[in-house]
């Protein structure tokens, strides 16, 4: 069956979950190449940041190799129209130069190709109106407070590494601390501790040159502290920053953390002191069993239902609707210990859905990408069912517990959601 042939089959399967989910979500797990006019044709976009991890199926040897012109890759593609009129849909850039998704300059116009056929056409995200604007560093912008998600969100990844070290604590599927390794080894400006006086003076210049507000968020993370890092634990290490945010812009923008789950105590202390009004203490994977495999480290460390009590409880301090933790769809399938049939996979994680959102918390999903420096970079991306299927489900998770859109995340909507990694807020 070609995959035109599937999303038709698919979309014909789930009729609750649009065609643009579909393709958005075949495209986040397969991957995007695009052509060398396809980039050179096109003006003032946003490239690539590597804001924290690679999110690309081919290393950056791997990518050069290919053709240098896929490291001018831009950080997120629009896509609409085409023969299905399909409606604007944002997807995050996953290079892979032999994906059967191809951005091409057809005709003159940028054009997202299928298999060698065209499906609609495309838009790159565009250059903000500060990225040029320097800072007393000398660093870039881009590269001390990149932005994601349209221009949306400012991503602040203050520390680029993680804590957990090697095969017995790194999270399997992550690559956060392969992906420094790879960008300084490219002889890339990759700042690993950030400098708060960088931070606080390039938001100071967004706050400045972005009149139209278009930045509407803040994200604080970075990798995982098991001891202590500037003389600080995780807790009071990226307090820090947040207070100096808070203290600096006070609700210019949502502020959110992305960190270790914290005991209730601790969290009072990110919101009072820190000003952090949404918290995101990922989970990761539901499955216990896969919990304790995937992420070896969180188990160590902090032990899966410890970091389930801390969710719930957090949810006293900030309120249900702002707690949301992440999980990686998808990963329940990786081998050898993971779920063979899309639907049982999907069938496990909706119990921690069901877990969840009984209690007022949304988790959100984030599309599982097998980075190849990851320890699951061999893997094969999960079906294409296993997401369409589990959009449904988390759908109907959510009407049954008439629980609103989550905040921080701009508009939800088919034609309107600015979430590039799953296709969550496309369907709400």
């Amino acid at each position: 069956m070609s995959r035109w042939d599937q999303i038709e089959s698919l979309s014909e399967q789930y009729p609750s979950v649009p065609k643009e989910a579909i393709i958005k979500q075949d495209v986040l797990r397969l991957g995007v190449g695009f052509s060398k006019d396809s980039l050179l044709v096109a003006a003032g976009f946003k490239p690539k940041d590597y804001f924290i991890f690679s999110f690309d199926l081919a290393t950056l040897e791997e990518l050069e190799e290919a053709g240098e012109h896929l490291l001018t890759a831009p950080e997120e593609v629009r896509f609409s129209g085409g023969t299905w009129a399909l409606k604007p849909t944002i997807f995050n850039v996953r290079l892979a130069p032999k994906s059967p998704y191809q951005v091409e300059l057809i005709q003159g116009k940028l054009t997202l190709a299928l298999e060698g056929k065209p499906l609609s056409e495309v838009e790159y995200h565009p250059v903000p109106p500060f990225y040029q604007a320097p800072l007393s560093s000398g660093k870039k912008i881009s590269e001390i407070a990149p932005v994601l998600e349209w221009g949306y969100l400012i991503y602040l990844t203050v520390y680029r590494l993680c804590q957990y070290w090697g095969k017995e604590e790194e999270c399997q599927f992550c690559d956060i601390n392969e992906n420094y390794r790879q960008q300084k080894k490219a002889g890339r400006e990759y700042t690993g501790i950030k400098n708060s006086a960088d931070i606080l003076e390039a938001l100071q210049l967004i706050n400045q040159l972005d009149q139209a507000q278009v930045t509407q968020a803040v994200t604080l993370t970075g990798g995982s502290i098991t001891g202590q890092l500037s003389g600080k634990g995780e807790l009071d290490f990226y307090l820090d920053y947040a207070k100096a945010i808070s203290e600096r812009f006070g609700q210019r923008w949502i502020l959110k953390a992305v960190v270790e789950a914290f005991e209730k105590k601790d969290c009072q202390r990110l919101k009072d002191e820190g000003g952090v009004s949404i918290y995101h203490p990922n989970y990761e994977v539901w499955d216990p069993e896969l919990f304790v495999r995937l992420c070896p480290g969180k188990e160590r460390f902090v032990g899966r239902e410890n970091w389930m009590r801390r969710i719930v409880e957090s949810a006293e301090v900030f309120g249900p609707s702002r707690v949301i933790p992440n999980f990686v769809g998808g990963v329940e399938m990786a081998q050898p210990y993971g779920f063979t049939d899309p639907k049982k996979a999907v069938d496990s994680t909706v119990l921690g859905l069901d877990f969840f959102m009984s209690k007022g918390i949304m988790p959100r999903f984030t599309t599982w990408c097998p980075e190849p420096t990851s320890f699951l970079g061999n893997q094969q991306a999960a079906p294409l069912e296993y997401y369409v299927y589990l959009l449904e489900q988390f759908k109907e998770t959510v009407a049954r517990y008439h629980l609103p859109p989550p905040p921080g995340y701009g508009e939800p909507g088919l034609g309107k959601a600015v979430f590039s990694v799953s296709a969550f807020m496309d369907v709400l």
